[in-house]
C-alpha cells in the first residue's frame, strides 16, 4: 500500500499553467513562505522549515526528514512512518499556486504539490 501511494504521489497530474524554475534557496523559501505543500487525494501535507527540517503526514502517517539546497536543486531525505525515502536532489518549478518537484536532478518523475 505504501509503495502504491508513493508511486501515485510521484506521478501527480501536471497543471497546464506555465512553471518557472526556482534556482536558488532564497527564491525557494520566498515561494514557500507561510505555506505548506499538499496533494489532497493522499491527504498529504508537508511543511519545509527554513532550518532544513521536513514535517508532515500522508494518509494519516507522519513524515519527517531533512532538506538542503545544492547546485540549484532541492535535496532531501525523508521517513514516512518507518518507510525510508532515499536522498534525492530535485529540480523545483512553480507557477505561483503549485510547486513541481522533478526527481533525479530534474531527469526523473515529477510531482505537483498545491501551495496552501
Amino acid at each position: 500500500m505504501l509503495r502504491l501511494v508513493v508511486f501515485f504521489a510521484l506521478w501527480a497530474t501536471p497543471s497546464l499553467a506555465d512553471f518557472q524554475k526556482i534556482g536558488d534557496k532564497k527564491a525557494f523559501l520566498d515561494a514557500l513562505e507561510g505555506r505548506a505543500l499538499s496533494i489532497g487525494i493522499f491527504s498529504l501535507q508537508i511543511n519545509l522549515v527554513p532550518d532544513g527540517a521536513i514535517q508532515g503526514s500522508a494518509v494519516g502517517w507522519g513524515i519527517t526528514g531533512n532538506w538542503d539546497w545544492k547546485d540549484g536543486l532541492f535535496c532531501r531525505e525523508m521517513d514516512w512512518s518507518g518507510y525510508t525515502i532515499d536522498y534525492d536532489c530535485q529540480l523545483v518549478e512553480t507557477n505561483g499556486s503549485q510547486m513541481r518537484f522533478t526527481s533525479d536532478d530534474g531527469k526523473g518523475a515529477s510531482a505537483n504539490f498545491n501551495l496552501r
